[in-house]
């Protein structure tokens, strides 16, 4: 039997397959011309409608020609694509490219159509063409043209870093809400406190890797069986290497099944954000000091990145995030412990790097500003010495960085901008 895991996989695979959908095409657009076959002589076409043998034939010829050199195109694009991810933006970003459903319908309408238009050729006599057929091989080609242009335009449109930047912090953010209000559905109750420590059985990683997700209901059910509390002993996006605790099984009379426990909790070559939205965070950071790096030297484009991990930071702020997570089964006793990540964790991803590497320029610490301070005046009294600490750090920076006063000033100031877009929000000493 398939375990979670191993099904976490497969869809992880064929979300991100390029050939699964344009093959279910290739299939379908088989299908229906032998469908076209079947009804052409059903006497009900009007005359328009009627082929000679040798037209239809040199119609349906340009149609499969057509459909394979609009996939070698688009197989172009996607080169094109690989090229601008590992050179200007991140390669972690690839594993979201991959899954654009967008390009999956546009292969699988060509595949489909060079499958209708080859298996419709194979079926015309000279006595009896398909009419049907061939007019819908016509509407097909049609579809498959507006379909590329509406890909083309997407392309052209969406590859500029600040345009992934907004859609993969959008992506990030949806996580974000999504899994924090499942987990706290789930939570124990307040003041529900956990089993006095007892027996620890420890369940092993047989293999390394990152682990990708892991499975809530089945944990919390493996637990109620077995009468115990299991403890994740790593968070999501954390490498496992092989051999070390992956679970942890506390004052369970009946020891779980090492194996069913290991396949609730997935683990992969990579990240994932299913269940990682941090991993949102990576890539918008990733691609910021990837404009900061000397060969390209575009800190315009840090500073557009800056202002979606201003707003993703914000959605955290907004979030109930905490260190550890108690779950419980329907009866309110707590069954699983997963280990979370607080909002210095985030604060730490979205700033740290882009302050080192962007150092010594004037509009990225400028901007890093505007966002550290935006910060202080939103978030709670919790979070607001995480926020200091980094000011403080943004400050230090700033002096080894700018021996000159008035350029350390001018690189002080709170811009949104970067530069040009006058003082931010009034600056505050870093206490």
């Amino acid at each position: 039997m398939m375990t979670w895991a191993a099904r976490f996989r497969l869809r992880q695979y064929v979300k991100a397959s390029l050939w699964i959908i344009p093959l279910i095409g290739l299939l379908v657009g088989a299908a229906l011309a032998e469908w076209a076959a079947g009804v052409h002589g059903s006497g009900w076409l009007p005359d328009s409608w009627q082929y000679s043998a040798s037209t239809a034939s040199s119609v349906l010829s340009s149609v499969v020609g057509s459909m394979v050199a609009l996939l070698g195109f688009v197989v172009t694009i996607g080169v094109l694509v690989v090229q601008q991810a590992t050179g200007t933006l991140s390669p972690r970003y690839m594993r979201l490219w991959y899954r654009d459903r967008l390009q999956k319908v546009v292969l699988a309408t060509f595949t489909g159509t060079f499958a209708y238009a080859f298996s419709l050729l194979r079926k015309i006599e000279s006595d009896a063409v398909p009419d049907l057929g061939v007019s819908l091989a016509g509407v097909a080609v049609s579809i498959s043209l507006v379909l590329l242009l509406v890909y083309l335009n997407r392309f052209t449109h969406n590859l500029r870093p600040v345009a992934i930047a907004d859609l993969v912090g959008r992506l990030g953010e949806k996580v974000l809400v999504r899994g924090t209000e499942r987990i706290h559905r789930s939570a124990a109750p307040d003041g529900a406190s956990l089993p006095p420590a007892g027996e620890v059985t420890h369940i092993r990683s047989e293999r390394g890797g990152v682990i990708q997700a892991f499975d809530v209901a089945g944990l919390i059910a493996t637990a109620v069986r077995h009468d115990c509390v299991l403890v994740l002993a790593h968070q999501v996006g954390d490498f496992v290497p092989p051999g070390t605790t992956l679970v942890e099984a506390h004052g369970s009379a009946r020891t779980p099944d090492p194996v069913r426990v290991k396949g609730l909790v997935a683990l992969g070559t990579e990240r994932t954000i299913e269940q990682d939205p941090a991993f949102a965070l990576r890539i918008l950071v990733d691609i910021a000091i990837r404009a900061l790096s000397p060969a390209v030297n575009d800190p315009t484009t840090a500073v557009q990145v800056l202002n979606h991990i201003d707003t993703f930071l914000h959605i955290v702020g907004r979030a109930r995030l905490r260190g550890r997570y108690v779950l419980a089964d329907d009866r309110g006793r707590p069954r699983l412990v997963v280990p979370g990540r607080g909002w210095e964790d985030y604060l730490q991803v979205g700033v740290t790097e882009i302050r080192e590497y962007g150092a010594t320029s004037l509009q990225v610490c400028r901007r890093l500003r505007a966002l550290l301070e935006d910060l202080l005046a939103t978030q709670s009294a919790d979070r607001l010495p995480a926020v200091r600490a980094e000011l403080v750090l943004l400050e230090e920076s700033v002096q080894r960085s700018f021996g000159d006063p008035a350029r350390r000033a001018s690189a002080l100031t709170a811009d949104r901008q970067g530069i040009g877009g006058g003082r931010g929000p009034r600056s505050r000493p870093s206490q």
